[in-house]
């Protein structure tokens, strides 16, 4: 396991350039923490690293959001704190998404794990006492 420790919101990008580096070929990528802790915020700050040229914003309500990066990679973001039934991911195809090859960034995996894939790569998020956050990976 991996431990990343994000001191204050000057050291995101630094952090989430390592954290890239660290992760090299893994795609797909579960963030839990409670609401608050900053997944939407660090994701935005991995965007940005890989060269998304789109605003980006948390995919509450869409469910997924697809942003580009400058050399034409795509994204895909989710954030499924609002699903009440598995069917509703099953609807929308989620495996053209997860199996796609192209980065998935998962906020809220817990309310999908029946289905998340064998290769993802699990990312917890905890508030420290003093305000940093640990981001633990594996």
């Amino acid at each position: 396991m991996e431990s990343l420790l994000l001191k204050s919101l000057s050291d995101l990008n630094i952090v989430a350039s390592k954290f890239l580096r660290l992760m090299r070929d893994k795609k797909v990528f579960a963030f839990f923490g409670p609401m608050g802790v900053g997944k939407t915020t660090f994701i935005k700050a991995l965007c940005n690293e890989m060269g998304v040229v789109e605003i980006v914003t948390s995919p509450t309500f869409a469910l997924v959001n697809e942003y580009q990066t400058g050399n034409g990679e795509t994204i895909y973001h989710f954030d499924f704190y609002r699903i009440h039934k598995i069917e509703e991911v099953y609807d929308f195809g989620y495996e053209d998404y997860f199996f796609s090859g192209n980065y998935c960034f998962i906020e809220w995996p817990d309310k999908i794990a029946e289905i998340l894939p064998d290769n993802i790569v699990y990312v917890q998020m905890v508030e420290n006492e003093d305000g940093s956050r640990s981001i633990n990976i594996r």
